[in-house]
């Protein structure tokens, strides 16, 4: 790894002071943030987060554009979502939000998500500091990493720090579910990391930069059959003894799939063989005494970024196309799906990374691989490197005691601010 820039240390120090004087202030917002349960799914009070957020956007001087559903909008301007009806709560219609700091004709991107995974209990959306630590349902996935971004924006722009370009904040409220309302419809529609040079986003990587990510299918599969009181089950036709069969047939697939393994970095707990989990969810039947006319459970492929998603999901469906064809009546519905995606560990938006890491914590960050999706993806289809590194700790992410260290939050806003010195410098 190339010696850092000069002038790297200094550069450190001073956001540094700058941020640690304002953890107070960044503890706030993060806790108004967590108070909003933007719980996905099914995606709610989701304008209400982006409206919070504008704000302080325009408080930090960022000059921000919304989209709408599938309608680009000023603020304050209202546009109807195809994906919304006149019926639904307006707080749950999907706002992305695009600002900007800076000029040039080339952009590095800050990227982060809104959206949570649902709590266990409301108290998740009461949020509690206790010293340097703030809990609440999304202060580690993400919300935290979105304060962070904010900051380091803010910290340039206090500095006075020049940049030879922009820096692009695209926050969005749809990642938890595969991002088709978000991330997805934003690069439809030419609108995701415009004129881009790289792109970080501020995931929960526990210290550890995800330079490449996991695709996923997911579908949920349901059997037919039909019910008939237990004492006269020979008229009926058992849906769990025919989805017995179904998942005999992918267990033969499983066993081919779970062999292939990834020449990618992988955690100290993760696995590198690729991955068929089924029946993470699963259920069926009226009652005991009862033959069960349907039957269901879930089917999760995480894929590695040596494997082709089209490929897998075709061979995947292929199971279950052979087993309509033997006679059992069966049915699915996509859930999710998301292409793999790898950036290299030595280009110059990751090197850039490594050395603000460095330069803030002082011990270089190790690149791995995320075991699940990211939003990294859909720069990575760009042509453009993408990188995960934030606050918070995976371990902790999505579970009832979820939290953030905001001592964490102000060295990444640091790194994210000197990482985008050194990239936009010349």
């Amino acid at each position: 790894m190339p010696k850092r820039l000069h002038g790297d240390t200094a550069a450190a120090t001073v956001l540094l002071d700058w941020l640690r004087r304002r953890e107070d202030e960044m503890a706030v917002l993060l806790a108004e943030l967590v108070a909003i349960p933007t719980e996905n799914p099914p995606g709610t009070n989701l304008q209400s987060c982006a409206d919070l957020l504008e704000t302080r956007l325009r408080d930090a001087g960022l000059a921000c554009e919304r989209v709408l559903g599938d309608h680009r909008t000023q603020a304050g301007i209202k546009a109807p979502s195809d994906g919304c009806t006149a019926e639904e709560d307006a707080s749950d219609i999907p706002v992305s939000l695009l600002a900007e700091h800076g000029r040039g004709d080339h952009a590095l991107y800050f990227h982060g998500h809104y959206d949570v995974v649902p709590a266990q209990s409301p108290e998740q959306f009461q949020p509690t500091r206790k010293e340097h630590f703030l809990f609440g349902r999304g202060s580690c996935d993400m919300k935290g990493g979105i304060v962070a971004m904010l900051y380091a924006i803010r910290a340039l722009k206090e500095s006075g720090a020049e940049l030879n370009g922009k820096i692009g904040l695209t926050l969005v409220p749809d990642e938890e579910t595969g991002g088709a309302r978000g991330s997805a419809r934003l690069a439809h529609h030419g609108l995701l990391g415009r004129a881009g040079v790289g792109m970080l986003t501020a995931e929960p990587t526990s210290g550890v930069v995800w330079n490449a990510n996991r695709g996923a299918i997911t579908l949920r599969v349901q059997v037919l059959g039909k019910s008939a009181h237990v004492g006269l089950q020979h008229h009926g036709e058992n849906a769990f003894e025919r989805m017995h069969r179904v998942v005999e047939e992918l267990l033969k697939l499983k066993r081919e799939v779970e062999a292939r393994k990834t020449i990618c970095n992988i955690g100290a707990e993760q696995a590198r063989n690729s991955i068929l989990l089924l029946g993470g969810q699963s259920a069926g039947g009226a009652n005991f005494n009862v033959v069960p006319d349907k039957c269901w459970f879930t089917i999760d492929r995480r894929i590695n970024p040596e494997e082709n998603l089209r490929e897998e999901k075709a061979r995947l469906l292929a199971v279950l196309e052979q087993c309509k064809r033997d006679g059992i009546p069966l049915d699915w519905e996509i859930l999710q799906e998301g292409e793999s995606a790898a950036s290299r560990d030595d280009d110059n938006v990751a090197l850039a990374l490594a050395h603000s890491v460095e330069g803030v914590t002082d011990q270089p960050p190790r690149f791995e691989i995320c075991p699940g999706l990211l939003e990294t993806r859909f720069y990575a289809a760009q042509g453009m490197p993408a990188y995960a590194y934030g606050p918070g700790l995976l371990s902790v992410a999505h579970g009832p005691k979820e939290y953030v260290d905001l001592r964490r939050v102000t060295e990444c806003a640091a790194i994210y601010a000197l990482a985008a010195m050194e990239i936009l410098k010349d």
